[in-house]
């Protein structure tokens, strides 16, 4: 009998160490990380120019990054030896799962607190930019807000997962960093089921 099991979302993610959830939970850090990640690869000056952030103090938080094993040093970019350059690491990572329970429940529950507060605020921006937008006074797309409603076993969910992390690394992929067209999007995707 073929195992009817769930594909994982992320086959290949890692499980939060402590030092991960330490790392990521403080706000400054996530806000480097995911400057980091936009740029593709950055070094601490750029990052500190990004988010107006003095050098030295990126420079520490970038280091806790990495040793958490949320960025790596990027030398195929660096001009030379002494030039350190940043890169988000490739793999995916849970907090947490019945598999896998988070170490540091408190930390975990703390670092998924600051991630909704971060949901919530994109929420927020984008409702204060779509009026102008559905009342044509503003063409330029900023944001969207979507929702579809499907009848679907917990198998079939994780597959609609699956193929959007799928289509999402696909076009990432294929993207050129150096389109002066392109922007930093962020993509939440939340889904729930009518039990909770």
């Amino acid at each position: 009998m073929a195992d009817e099991s769930p594909k994982p979302v992320h086959p290949d993610a890692r499980n939060a160490t402590s030092a991960m959830l330490k790392a990521y939970a403080h706000p400054l850090r996530r806000r480097i990380a995911k400057a980091v990640g936009a740029r593709g690869h950055a070094r601490a000056a750029d990052i500190a120019a990004d988010l107006g952030v003095p050098a030295n103090s990126v420079s520490f938080h970038l280091r806790v990054l990495a040793d958490a094993d949320l960025i790596e040093e990027a030398p195929e970019h660096a001009r030379d030896k002494r030039d350190r350059v940043w890169k988000a690491v490739e793999a995916a990572w849970n907090v947490g799962s019945p598999e896998h329970p988070v170490e540091d429940e408190v930390l975990g529950n703390a670092l998924m607190a600051s991630l909704v507060d971060e949901h919530f605020d994109m929420v927020r921006r984008v409702m204060r930019w779509a009026p102008d937008y559905v009342a044509g006074r503003n063409p330029a797309v900023h944001g969207t807000f979507s929702q579809r409603n499907l009848r679907l076993t917990e198998a079939e969910f994780r597959e609609i997962e699956h193929r959007i992390n799928d289509v999402i690394h696909e076009i990432a992929d294929a993207h050129d960093p150096d389109d002066p067209d392109g922007r930093v999007w962020t993509l939440d995707i939340i889904g729930a089921d009518d039990t909770i």
